[in-house]
């Protein structure tokens, strides 16, 4: 395909090497060059960006994988989109598989929403559409001033369960808790198999952090006649699971696996339970810190995640990590935005709770 006759480019806006795989794979289906552009961080630490050919009145794509500098990535869309602005581009779309800050969009305590704030600087520096993968929560999309396509990982998931599992009919599909028990349900209608919750985890769930703001009491003195109901703490109830694991194989899924503790916790109780083999099935395999050694040496048998985030050095250190490649629904959304064509096809069979 000539990018320059069809008035696009594919630009990476990433200086770390370690991004690149994704955004060769998305060009590489689309027929494109990458454009032309310089990303570094200056000797002070500032981060500099060049373009090197010209976007006038063109649709341009700028991908980003987020690596574990998460605000160097951020400065580096951020300072593209806004120098492609400049550079007078048509439409700029940013192709971020994994949204950063995505764990942040509730209020906690007295903090911000700071998925919020990126949405807006996003909005300010230029970009005009995004196109990303499995929000941590649906409800960002209305974060953004602009449209937001958030592509599903869950028809790669379950290929990968049908094809690379074996007996995964005798498999059980577990919800890491209450509150994931809609995306567990999802996939176990799809694949026809049964499905389990683990209740009671040790630590907080989201929904208890949520807006948790602690200010002293109302003086009596000065409201003599207000009498608030006194609010009971809650106390959660032993771990346990809802549903029989007994003899089968245990898939958990969720949206992305970061901190690993959660999973090998629940990974031992299900143990525990008689399940023989142990599957994490997630989009956004961040497997930040100690992770890759903490799975290595768990009753966990295979995490299996997306490219949406390079983890070439975690799967270094544990062979348990695979990789799914969704480079394919990435490269049709880039074709299908520039041709003006429906996205409705990429998201065919998915349940609005996927």
């Amino acid at each position: 395909m000539n990018v320059a006759k069809h008035g696009y480019r594919v630009f990476s806006a990433s200086s770390s090497h370690l991004c690149f795989e994704l955004t060769k794979r998305i060009t590489e289906r689309l027929g494109a060059e990458l454009g032309k552009a310089v990303v570094y961080q200056d000797s002070n630490g500032e981060t500099k960006v060049e373009i090197q050919e010209s976007v006038r009145g063109q649709d341009v794509f700028i991908i980003q994988t987020i690596a574990r500098d998460v605000n160097t990535a951020i400065m580096e869309l951020l300072i593209m989109a806004y120098g492609l602005k400049t550079s007078c581009a048509q439409n700029i779309i940013g192709v971020i598989p994994y949204f950063p800050y995505s764990k942040q969009c509730k209020m906690r305590k007295r903090g911000s929403i700071v998925c919020k704030l990126l949405a807006s600087m996003l909005a300010k520096a230029g970009l005009t559409h995004l196109i990303t993968m499995d929000l941590h929560q649906k409800e960002i999309q209305g974060f953004f001033d602009f449209p937001v396509d958030n592509l599903r990982a869950s028809p790669f998931l379950i290929q990968y369960i049908q094809e690379e599992i074996p007996d995964y009919r005798n498999a059980v599909i577990i919800a890491r808790s209450p509150a994931s028990a809609k995306r567990a349900q999802s996939y176990a209608e799809r694949l026809r198999l049964g499905l389990a919750v683990i209740h009671g985890e040790a630590q907080c769930s989201e929904s208890d952090m949520a807006d948790g703001r602690h200010s002293p009491p109302l003086s009596r003195t000065a409201h003599s006649g207000l009498e608030l109901p006194v609010m009971m703490a809650k106390e959660k109830p032993p771990i346990t699971v809802v549903g029989d694991v007994g003899g089968r194989i245990a898939i958990i899924v969720d949206d992305m696996i970061d901190d690993v503790d959660v999973f090998i916790q629940a990974a031992e109780i299900l143990k525990e339970r008689g399940a023989y083999k142990i599957y994490i099935m997630a989009t956004h395999g961040i497997l930040s810190a100690d992770a890759p050694r903490l799975i290595e040496e768990s009753v966990i048998d295979e995490v299996v995640v997306t490219n949406t985030v390079p983890h070439e050095v975690q799967k270094l250190r544990c062979p348990k990590i695979k990789t799914v490649d969704v480079s394919i629904i990435l490269s049709e959304a880039i074709r299908r935005i520039h041709n003006g064509e429906s996205m409705a096809y990429l998201f065919r069979n998915i349940a609005l709770d996927d």
